[in-house]
């Protein structure tokens, strides 16, 4: 399910750009229908990506204690938004379908 409104904390994946597939945290939103998005990683709190809405998929979870801290105005760290998106950018391990390789 798609939510339709971004709201800060919450998750989305990109659709488009070089940064496709890739997971992020909404920080803000902005009036002109973009958002500024981080990761924690490569995109961190102090430089955050500007992305249209159109460029993404929203997921209807969203990182609840983080979104507190954006409202509130409290410090959030870089490393907090890396750990809740962590089970989200990290491919799983599948021994089944990638075996490894036998010399």
């Amino acid at each position: 399910m798609k939510v339709k409104i971004p709201v800060p904390g919450g998750i989305c994946k990109s659709t488009q750009g070089r940064d496709k597939d890739r997971y992020y945290l909404i920080k803000c939103v902005n009036a002109d229908g973009t958002v500024m998005v981080v990761d924690g990683n490569f995109k961190k709190l102090a430089a955050p990506k500007k992305k249209n809405l159109r460029h993404l998929y929203l997921l209807p979870e969203k990182a609840e204690g983080i979104a507190v801290k954006f409202a509130e105005g409290l410090m959030v760290f870089d490393t907090e938004v890396y750990s809740a998106l962590k089970s989200y950018n990290t491919p799983a391990k599948d021994s089944e379908n990638n075996p490894p390789d036998a010399e």
